[in-house]
């Protein structure tokens, strides 16, 4: 089965946080947490429509200034999401530059945040064409777990303790409709952009006994095809449980901390958990509101993970990387 959804830290365990998570299929992609995003290629970081923040620490946030650099002159949309303070980073930020010579672009980039409280959530709307200065006040709504909800995936959020509040994420797929394209091609149908029309007609509930119309060019003609959504799901396509992905990073081995990571992660397909420190430095991962290796093993194994990743290894582990990683499996094998 080929998931939808396609994983992949920007940078090594050493360097700045950033998962790049683009869609099979469309131009589209999410992004968790951007320290420095320059080994993500302007088409990649062009690709995202959400971006997510669980802190606004430097090596968590510095990204921010290459994302609106390239959104900058583009007619698209950005939404962010942050922890408290977040609305007032993200103007700190704007503020920082003269946006004279971009205010009579009515079409230009579009940049809205939200920050994210226990019990609610603020939004802001920032426009280019307006110098990126609000129209009107932050909209106040409630938060219950969830950032973005659509017909195929949600993303959601907890807090953790940091010192400071620090938001882990989810993202959860709701099935996986895994395409088999050698049936296909036995329909003589090029696979095609309709796949993806095809695929939210499932995720929005459609009436399966709609019909269901494919086109496509073939030798300079137009070609049609026409079945019932539920035939052509039949033929074609295969769903299965959708894929679970928690990203948790910079946070204390607390007891409270330790019960919403398990929740949170519980049988996730892939954890990605920072591990900064070996064991042996605990009161160091402790003072700096870190994890261990073997603390990240112990979650991962207690919230029964299929695969878990570690990153956000500190420079004193350059040259025995391997050692963490090898406290973090032994742990996940040890732990009950």
């Amino acid at each position: 089965m080929r998931p939808t959804y396609l994983p992949r830290l920007v940078n090594d365990p050493f360097q700045d946080p950033a998962l790049f998570i683009p869609f099979l299929f469309e131009k589209r992609a999410l992004l968790f947490d951007m320290g420095n995003l320059n080994r993500l290629p302007p088409r990649e970081i062009l690709k995202i429509t959400h971006g997510f923040v669980t802190h606004t620490h430097m090596d968590h946030f510095a990204g921010f200034d290459r994302l609106l650099r390239l959104f900058l002159d583009r007619s698209k949309s950005l939404h962010l999401f942050g922890p408290a303070h977040f609305l007032q980073n993200i103007e700190g930020k704007l503020a920082g530059y003269t946006w004279n010579l971009i205010t009579n672009d009515a079409d230009r980039f579009v940049l809205t945040a939200t920050e994210v409280h226990a019990d609610q959530a603020l939004t802001q709307v920032y426009p280019s064409r307006n110098a990126f200065r609000p129209s009107e006040s932050a909209h106040k709504g409630p938060f219950d777990g969830t950032l973005v909800q659509e017909p195929a995936f949600s993303v959601h959020a907890t807090h953790l303790d940091h010192q400071i509040p620090c938001l882990a994420f989810m993202l959860k797929e709701r099935f996986h409709v895994n395409i088999m394209k050698d049936r296909v091609k036995g329909l003589n149908i090029p696979v095609g952009p309709w796949l993806t029309r095809f695929k939210d007609a499932l995720y929005k509930g459609q009436d399966p006994e709609k019909d269901f119309q494919i086109v496509w060019k073939e030798k300079g003609r137009t070609k049609k095809a026409n079945f019932t959504l539920a035939d052509l799901a039949q033929q074609i396509a295969r769903v299965t449980p959708g894929q679970k992905i928690v990203y948790i990073v910079d946070v204390i081995f607390s007891s409270e901390n330790a019960e919403k990571i398990i929740k949170f992660s519980h049988h996730a397909d892939h954890l990605f958990i920072e591990a900064a420190f070996l064991d042996a430095q605990a009161d160091l991962a402790r003072k700096k509101y870190h994890l261990t290796a073997g603390q990240a093993g112990t979650l991962a194994k207690k919230a029964g993970v299929k695969r878990f990743t570690l990153f956000h290894f500190s420079p004193r582990y350059g040259q025995s990387a391997h050692l963490l990683q090898q406290e973090a499996l032994e742990a996940f094998r040890k732990a009950d």
